[in-house]
């Protein structure tokens, strides 16, 4: 891979504006000037336009202080490139600006984690991490990411890929200059009473940091939640990372904006600490 690698936005005019000034005044509306900055080991955000979401992912990274680096988790909605598919050097473009990629903590992932694999097709098309980067500019536009793409839903592998990042974590004291970010939509193109019920037991899970649990009711009461493999990564990571808790900061649903109540998506913004 060129030592200049740029990945361009693909979804910038469609899930969120490509004008600058127009991007900052949305997100400046979805804003909570009330949070209260706190320190967390990490948050799941929703991925789907502003227009449905953007208030929930808002809301969330409002109370969070951001660190230097952010390891952005995110979904592979697009079945393309490995299981697990890391970038390890270039940078993200946004209406905001370029985002640096740590190449040096990537590295460190690379060498530590044998799942993880330099693969770029993973991400060219896949919106899930793309759409929080502006968010998390708005707020703060001198961090770093390292980008993960996932494809696998084997809990045994999430949780092996976990241990590495949180083995590098301590190894190299990085706690205090890293935040995880795990991109997930809850469950898809159910009536909100169906939905509100599945996404409850899907929250419950994750406030429970209980990775197991999560993969389990997701299993048995058929839940579409998109983001189950970053979302276990996070989980496990910050277990290994000590975390004491989670809260669920907003949620809501897309018929919540479109009033349509007959097929909605659910979005959760969770903060662990």
């Amino acid at each position: 891979m060129a030592q200049k690698y740029l990945r361009n936005p693909v979804v910038a005019g469609q899930f969120y504006p490509s004008n600058e000034r127009e991007l900052n005044a949305l997100i400046s509306s979805f804003e909570d000037r009330q949070a209260e900055k706190k320190d967390v080991i990490g948050a799941i955000l929703p991925h789907a336009g502003y227009v449905y979401s953007g208030k929930v992912a808002t809301e969330t990274v409002s109370g969070i202080n951001i660190k230097d680096n952010l390891i952005l988790l995110g979904t592979n909605h697009t079945g393309l490139g490995a299981d697990f598919s890391i970038i390890p050097k270039g940078a993200w473009k946004t209406p905001l600006g370029n985002v640096d990629i740590n190449d040096k903590l990537a590295g460190l992932f690379l060498n530590r984690s044998k799942l993880l694999e330099v693969d770029i097709t993973a991400h060219q098309d896949e919106h899930s991490l793309e759409v929080e980067l502006p968010i998390l500019q708005y707020f703060k536009d001198d961090f770093k990411i390292v980008p993960i793409a996932i494809k696998s839903f084997n809990l045994g592998s999430l949780q092996e890929l976990a241990e590495g990042l949180a083995d590098v974590i301590e190894k190299n004291s990085l706690r205090e200059s890293v935040l995880f970010i795990a991109s997930s939509d809850l469950n898809h193109y159910e009536p909100q009473e169906i939905s509100k019920k599945k996404d409850s037991l899907a929250i419950e899970a994750i406030i429970a940091l209980d990775e197991g649990r999560l993969e389990s009711v997701i299993r048995d009461s058929n839940i579409s939640m998109c983001g189950f493999a970053p979302v276990a990564v996070l989980i496990k990571t910050a277990k290994l990372l000590g975390a004491k808790g989670a809260q669920l900061i907003k949620y809501q649903t897309s018929g919540q904006v479109n009033k349509d109540m007959t097929s909605v998506v659910g979005y959760a913004g969770i903060t662990i600490y």
